[in-house]
């Protein structure tokens, strides 16, 4: 079993600011590639009453789960943080891989993977790192943050003390931020007394899914809203469609013949008319507590796991991407048939840069990704939403989202007469309308009914689009990654670093290792001395080397998937642990650091033996290498001869040559990963001698 571990605050805060110190990058992210908006266009919606710079935002799911996982979000642009969904069963084992992402999307990773006290200070963590970040000058004037809880399945696991705990320190994280102020490091101290807001989130999002009961949806609800005192959202269900209608469109239009819907995903969901009797209901409860209220399209699809990659102990697993967005458009534009534009919508199904504006443009908000963000390029890929949606609010010459939904799909005029304004106020908008006049000046009090009836116009046009654009078809996203046919070894590969960046958690990383072509030696005794025999070679030939961070990889299998060669990164290359208490009780092969007052010591795991590379003392070209029958100190990257200690017969080098070569890389000078500042706070742990 893999375990997710959280990172020590103490190793985040120094990668944050040695990162731009020493690589111009946080996290991997390279600042360059930084959004910070779109010069002459107000990006920002507000979300229940919060200010949010951007609608964009990374989905509940793998880009929420780990503090540094959300600090790349908000790299890229990313506003609305969509926290992954707890629940109170916080030890769930989750099956490997979880995530299949060779054509669109599907998974079985649908709950979060750390305990509720580890999620609860994530989230502050990344809160924290986040106004870090702006403190030292980043992002001016587009650093609006807001954070939104998710929560399922059932009443009785959200009323549990448990939740209510997880939920209450979110909304007063006082107590954990004044705790995690004091592990602050020593070079950064000035940032311990940051004005750190208390009140992390007050906005949280429902989860109707995985057995949710229908008949304990609207109990739910009224607990979170008059009992927890959130502003909530209640996120649907592709299956409330109807069996007909979605096997209609995902089936006959849209070609995927191949992907089945159980019977028992839609007799376990509410019915259309139950869930907008529920709806309705709660949005009058919302108003008579003066809460925000909404709901969010959709959850993924609930379909049988019958493509041979995710585990077959799966009965079950999780459509998104690609189809996912037809579907949820469908019913955005069935809900606002309903209620018009009454209650506002939150979106996350098969977003990428070619749809991104388009959301937007139906007022949206927020516009959530996951799956496209599992994709080549990973959080990164974000930056292409923000420039298309610049491009196409300055094509229509639209200075704020509200008058881009006016004017993107061409139906502010027949809009203003959905909207019935009075005559006067009419004749000002047309005018405006006509002449590029300031629509929002023209509308008065009236500009957000006008909003609306462009948002339920615009939805009707862009459901038709949807229906018949190739894009969404089968056929167009049925090709997987290509591979070359050649295998991952330890060391070497095609140098892509594909991986590093489509990582979620930043759990692979670059060392910098330059070639080499050294023979391999063992040491064994003849004729009553010890002599070094040449074995093989060790060759190097890229410029550097893939690592993965043991604590940060939960093997879900993407890298897998998207890495040319065959393999898997994460089952190839070198692992890394920052705890050498978490390497001691694995059973992997793997590596770690330790820090004494005789230097740093590496332990390795290779093959299952366990070894360690270490300093000789007062032997600076020496290095101490010890092994289950021996103990000699000698030079690794030589010969090996002489040697001073002990051995009991022969000794292989090549596992000291490895690590030599290894613990080069992450302790180079300028060397910036989670390792090399575990180390940096370890030695300056240490007493001064």
């Amino acid at each position: 079993m893999v375990d997710l571990t959280p990172l020590p605050f103490p190793v985040l805060v120094t990668r944050l600011f040695q990162g731009m110190e020493r690589k111009g990058a946080i996290f991997d992210y390279p600042l360059r590639r930084m959004v910070t908006g779109a010069p002459g266009r107000d990006l920002s919606v507000s979300v229940h009453g919060h200010r949010a710079s951007s609608p964009f935002g990374p989905a509940a799911g793998p880009h929420t789960q780990l503090a540094q996982n959300i600090v790349l979000a908000w790299l890229a642009g990313g506003r609305v943080m969509e926290l992954k969904t707890v629940q109170v069963k916080d030890d769930l084992v989750i099956p490997r891989p979880c995530i299949d992402m060779r054509t669109v999307g599907f998974n079985v990773e649908w709950s979060q993977e750390l305990t509720l006290a580890q999620s609860l200070e994530e989230y502050v963590k990344a809160a924290m790192l986040i106004d870090m970040a702006k403190a030292a000058g980043l992002a001016p004037g587009f650093g609006d943050t807001v954070f939104d809880m998710s929560v399922g399945y059932d009443l009785a696991g959200i009323r549990s003390a448990k939740v209510r705990a997880f939920l209450t320190g979110l909304m007063d994280a006082g107590p954990v931020i004044d705790r995690l102020r004091r592990e602050i490091p020593e070079p950064y101290a000035r940032f311990r007394d940051l004005p750190y807001a208390t009140r992390i989130s007050d906005t949280l999002t429902l989860s109707t899914f995985h057995g949710c009961p229908p008949a304990e949806i609207e109990d739910i609800g009224r607990f979170l809203l008059e009992t927890i005192g959130v502003h909530l959202v209640v996120k649907l269900n592709p299956t409330l469609l109807g069996r007909a209608d979605l096997h209609a469109i995902l089936h006959d239009r849209l070609g995927y013949s191949d992907i089945e819907v159980p019977d028992s995903a839609f007799e376990q969901d509410a019915t259309w008319d139950e869930m907008t009797g529920i709806i309705d209901r709660l949005g009058l409860l919302a108003d008579r507590l003066g809460r925000g209220f909404g709901v969010k399209f959709s959850n993924t699809l609930l379909v049988r796991n019958n493509r041979g990659f995710l585990p077959p102990s799966e009965a079950a697993m999780y459509l998104s991407g690609t189809p996912l967005h037809v579907l949820a458009i469908t019913l955005v534009r069935r809900f606002r048939d309903v209620f018009g534009d009454r209650f506002p919508i939150s979106f996350s199904a098969g977003i990428d840069a070619g749809n991104f504006a388009d959301a937007v443009a139906l007022g949206l908000k927020p516009v959530s990704v996951c799956s496209d963000l599992l994709k080549v390029g990973g959080y990164a890929r974000a930056q292409r939403y923000v420039d298309a949606l610049a491009e196409r609010m300055a094509a229509v010459d639209a200075p704020d989202i509200d008058s881009f939904v006016l004017k993107a799909h061409g139906q502010a005029l027949a809009a203003l007469q959905d909207a019935g304004l009075p005559p006067d106020r009419d004749r000002a908008c047309r005018d405006a309308r006509g002449t590029g006049g300031d629509l929002r000046a023209a509308a008065g009090d009236d500009f957000p009914a006008w909003g609306g009836a462009a948002r339920i116009r615009n939805t009707a046009v862009y459901e038709a689009e949807v229906a018949g654009a190739p894009r969404y078809h089968a056929a167009e996203n049925a090709i997987p990654p290509k591979k070359t046919g050649t295998r991952l070894q330890l060391f070497d590969c095609l140098s892509c670093d594909k991986c590093i960046a489509l990582c979620p958690n930043d759990a692979i990383f670059s060392l910098p290792i330059g070639p080499a072509d050294a023979p391999a030696r063992r040491l064994r005794q003849q004729d009553g001395a010890w002599v070094a025999e040449e074995t093989g070679a060790l060759r190097l030939t890229r410029p550097h080397q893939i690592g993965i961070l043991a604590e940060a990889c939960n093997e879900c299998g993407n890298c897998d998937v998207m890495c040319p060669e065959d393999g898997a990164p994460y089952r190839s290359k070198p692992l890394f642990f920052v705890s050498a208490v978490a390497f001691r009780a694995s059973a992997r092969d793997g590596f770690c650091f330790e820090v004494d007052s005789e230097g740093v010591h590496m332990l390795g795991r290779i093959g299952g033996m366990s070894v360690r590379l270490g300093p000789a003392k007062g032997e600076p070209r020496r290095s101490r290498c010890q092994g289950p029958d021996f103990d000699l100190s000698l030079d690794p990257s030589g010969s090996g001869l002489p040697f001073d200690g002990f051995a009991e017969g022969p000794v292989d080098l090549t596992p000291f040559m490895i690590m030599d070569r290894l613990r080069d890389g992450v302790t180079a000078p300028g060397a910036e990963n989670a390792l090399s500042a575990a180390i940096e706070l370890a030695e300056a742990g240490l007493p001064r001698q």
